[in-house]
């Protein structure tokens, strides 16, 4: 019999007492962003890729004229900060904001990071943690594998990979806008695929940039990239001859874990629309859904 949708049944995921079920179809995980846009949920081979490689890359999500104008701040942001008011000088300011929680953003993380508990139509289930730009140019050649094996990981790590039949939770998450094209082996992020289950340490050829062991991209500007922080990564040289790398690279958490010493600027902060805010709110749990009237 062929497989469809229908076929694929509940996961049993532990709620917070005496073991009762959570019941995914129960909550009330966030269904609208904070500009009003409907969330967009992960296809169901979206969430296979992610669960089974630990990254999944999503081509040419904005338009050409979105990515001009975040482009155009990016590289503003780079060359001449002091142009850009104080507050704003962070690849959260200007229209790099509204990707913060990007309609498509917003559906990962409530696949595979939100508590639900923590969710409304008020406030997002997750936190945002930090957030930078990247940029790479011909002669930049950094490479330093890290991080892996995040089955086996305490929750306090943040780097870890949890999952039962039929759900995941991702811990720490990395969110990444490739603003300029990537060609496959010319610089973009290096993964070792599945490495996010493994539960062998890693071998020496890990230290190859060459090694098979390695998998990358390629993708046009605009392109959307989640990993799990519990994948084995690498950044690698830059070698396109024809563009830069300018990329916007995200961290997304629990709400009552932080990892990064970050927070963005409070003047920065204040302007956000009430939802977006709850992005940044405390890190702790107990009494932190946040209303509208609170946010």
């Amino acid at each position: 019999m062929a497989l469809t949708d229908n076929t694929y049944a509940k996961p049993f995921i532990v709620d917070k007492n005496l073991g009762a079920n959570l019941d995914p179809d129960e909550t009330d995980l966030t269904r609208t962003n904070s500009d009003g846009e409907p969330v967009v949920e992960l296809t169901q081979e979206q969430k296979y890729v992610f669960d089974s490689k630990g990254w999944v890359l999503i081509p040419g999500v904005l338009t050409e004229n979105e990515v001009k104008e975040v482009r155009e701040f990016g590289y503003q942001l780079r060359n001449d900060p002091d142009s850009i008011p104080e507050h704003e000088r962070s690849p959260l300011g200007g229209p790099m904001q509204q990707l913060a929680d990007h309609p498509l953003v917003v559906g990962f993380m409530n696949e595979f990071v939100a508590y639900p508990a923590l969710a409304s139509q008020d406030c997002y289930g997750f936190r945002m943690e930090s957030c930078s730009l990247m940029y790479r140019t011909i002669g930049d050649t950094p490479f330093g594998p890290h991080n892996g094996n995040g089955l086996w990981r305490f929750p306090g790590d943040s780097h870890f990979y949890h999952c039962v039949p039929g759900r995941a939770h991702s811990g720490l998450t990395r969110v990444v806008w490739e603003l300029n094209p990537v060609k496959e082996g010319q610089g973009g992020t290096l993964f070792v695929t599945a490495s996010h289950k493994a539960v062998y340490t890693a071998p020496p050829s890990i230290q190859d940039p060459d090694s098979p062991l390695w998998d990358t991209y390629s993708c046009p500007a605009g392109s959307l990239m989640f990993f799990t922080e519990a994948i084995t990564h690498s950044s690698s040289a830059w070698t396109n001859t024809e563009n830069d790398r300018l990329a916007i690279f995200s961290c997304y958490n629990t709400v009552d874990t932080k990892w990064h010493d970050w927070d963005p600027h409070p003047q920065l902060l204040e302007s956000m629309p009430p939802k977006r805010r709850t992005l940044f709110r405390p890190v702790h749990a107990a009494n932190n859904l946040i209303s509208l009237e609170d946010a």
